[in-house]
């Protein structure tokens, strides 16, 4: 399931970047210029009843300068919303003094971020916040993806219907990749998840472990894409030729 995320943001470039950034990182972004135009499309999902909870905002990006209703405002209105009050909300915006990210934090905002702004910097925030939102995962012991299989009990790995032998490292970032499925995950977080945070290393551990994994799991190794300047994604079968 992609999580949708509300961005609203009146500089249409900067909404526009997020809103594409997002995408690149395997979520569904709907930009709004104004905060008005992000609670009618709440109001009107809410309107539509069930069959409208899947296109459920699981989180808001929220200037706080916008035309007509501030974001502060917006913000306090949402948590007034039962469906939508447990939504995290990030604020990102250009006041960056220290009051103003305290009056921020204290009126409802999960995160505070100031422009100019990272990509990657905003990803690892998204991602952060959205685990709140994630329903606990029933771990199972297999998993197959396309041409790719995993036992997580007995570490068996299938490619392309041969059972194929990987290291520890290589066989955790497989799991971690297909674990999450079409999203782009990052090198520092998978650095950081396998080689764990205290890692001091080059990247390029990384990047050799991810070319030996593509070779021994040979034609289904172009399920791993390489996204050129922030990491890798696990794709399925169907997709694994774009």
């Amino acid at each position: 399931m992609k999580y949708r995320i509300y961005v609203i943001e009146d500089d249409e470039n900067i909404r526009n970047l997020i809103c594409v950034a997002l995408e690149n990182f395997g979520y569904c972004a709907s930009g709004f210029e104004t905060a008005e135009e992000a609670l009618d499309s709440l109001s009107e999902l809410l309107r539509r009843g069930r069959e409208a909870q899947r296109e459920y905002p699981a989180m808001f990006v929220f200037d706080w300068m916008l035309p007509g209703m501030d974001g502060m405002a917006a913000i306090r209105k949402i948590r007034e919303m039962p469906d939508f009050s447990a939504a995290p909300v990030l604020m990102l915006t250009a006041k960056d003094r220290e009051m103003d990210i305290v009056q921020g934090l204290d009126n409802g905002a999960d995160d505070y971020m100031t422009k100019p702004f990272g990509i990657l910097e905003l990803s690892a925030r998204v991602r952060n916040l959205l685990k709140r939102v994630e329903p606990a995962k029933e771990e199972v012991s297999s998993l197959t993806i396309g041409e790719v299989s995993i036992n997580r009990e007995t570490r068996e790995v299938i490619a392309c219907g041969d059972r194929t032998e990987l290291t520890l490292k290589e066989f955790e970032l497989l799991t971690y990749l297909m674990e999450h499925i079409n999203r782009v995950v990052t090198r520092d977080e998978l650095l950081d998840h396998i080689w764990g945070y205290d890692y001091d290393g080059e990247t390029r551990t990384l990047d050799m472990h991810i070319k030996t994994l593509r070779q021994k799991l040979h034609d289904a190794g172009a399920q791993i894409k390489t996204v050129r300047g922030v990491g890798y994604r696990f794709l399925r079968e169907k997709e694994a030729g774009k």
